[in-house]
């Protein structure tokens, strides 16, 4: 052996210095049983802006998306839910906005209350048991802001008798909410519904770019949230000490059910000489959400559902509208 071998030796470990690692045979197992929840369900339905506007030949053409609206009623009657909560906006009511319309969207306020009439009564047909909230966005509190700043002596005013009954001009009694069962929440931004003690559903009044509203959501909430209003999907999750250990929360926006080719008004939008919207996509997405939870301080799971083009795909199966 030379000098230069033996000095080799003497630094240098012999190889493999890592080995294959032992092979074991492990005892067959079975998995052990664990008892199942009793999971419930809920469904959370975004921002739908059900309203219309006239065409050049006068038939009424639709802000809201039909096609994504039958693709999110069909998935409410799959998932047999035992709550609906429309986070809020399902009225658009831009003849009550504090910004300008045009023509086109003249008088079509009544259309959009009788869609939305028809939507609580398909929601109580799919879901017969289940309890259905519709939380007030910013939009429905147009009406009421309107009647206030025009004609404040008719705020509040109902019929003879009746002290118990809505406001004559108030978004439940137009739509019926009470002969379908629907529970409304008003006074926005205020409004909120407890899935359950871990998870609330809101509209929301925040707005931040680049998908960071759920960050907001998060340095204030210390309960997880599904919200509204940005009519994007976002996710995001913070995890922070608590008294019994690390707890992780959530914010969660599911997208809308309005079209997100420029026919609602926006301020991104445009329209033609006539009044009418000019097409352009917006930064929105359109879905759902279908949450499982066990009541009172107990887990949840969020499922966020997108919709694209009247198609979505959830547990193995497509969902088309018709």
């Amino acid at each position: 052996m030379t000098l230069l071998n033996e000095i080799r030796q003497s630094y240098y470990p012999a190889w493999p210095v890592i080995a294959q690692g032992k092979k074991y045979s492990l005892p067959k197992t079975s998995a052990n049983k664990t008892p199942q929840r009793d999971y419930a369900v809920a469904v959370v339905l975004p921002d739908m802006q059900l309203g219309y506007f006239r065409t050049h030949d006068n038939t009424l053409e639709p802000i809201h998306d039909e096609q994504a609206l039958d693709v999110a009623l069909q998935i409410v009657k799959a998932s047999k839910p035992d709550q609906i909560v429309l986070v809020g906006d399902n009225l658009d009511l831009c003849e009550f906005g504090k910004y300008r319309f045009t023509p086109a969207f003249a008088r079509t306020t009544q259309a959009a209350i009788d869609r939305a009439s028809l939507l609580c009564a398909q929601l109580r047909k799919l879901a017969p048991q289940a309890r259905i909230v519709w939380i007030a966005g910013n939009h429905e509190e147009r009406l009421g802001n309107f009647i206030l700043d025009g004609a404040g002596a008719a705020f509040g005013l109902r019929r003879g008798l009746r002290p118990e009954e809505w406001p004559v001009m108030s978004v439940p009694y137009l739509c019926n909410l009470d002969d379908y069962g629907v529970e409304y929440l008003p006074g926005y931004p205020t409004g909120a519904h407890w899935i359950n003690q871990r998870l609330h559903v809101i509209h929301g009044d925040k707005v931040a770019s680049g998908g960071s509203t759920a960050h907001k959501y998060l340095s204030t909430v210390k309960t997880s949230v599904i919200y509204g209003h940005i009519h994007r999907r976002e996710w995001a999750e913070r995890t922070r000490d608590d008294h019994d250990g690390a707890r992780t929360i959530l914010a969660a926006s599911p997208g809308c059910l309005a079209r997100i080719d420029g026919a609602v008004p926006s301020t991104r939008g445009g329209h033609d000489l006539d009044g009418r919207p000019l097409y352009r996509a917006e930064d929105w997405q359109q879905g759902l959400s279908v949450v499982e939870y066990v009541a009172g301080d107990g887990e949840f799971n969020l499922e966020m559902i997108p919709i694209r083009d009247g198609w979505a795909r959830w547990r193995g199966r497509d969902y088309v509208a018709r």
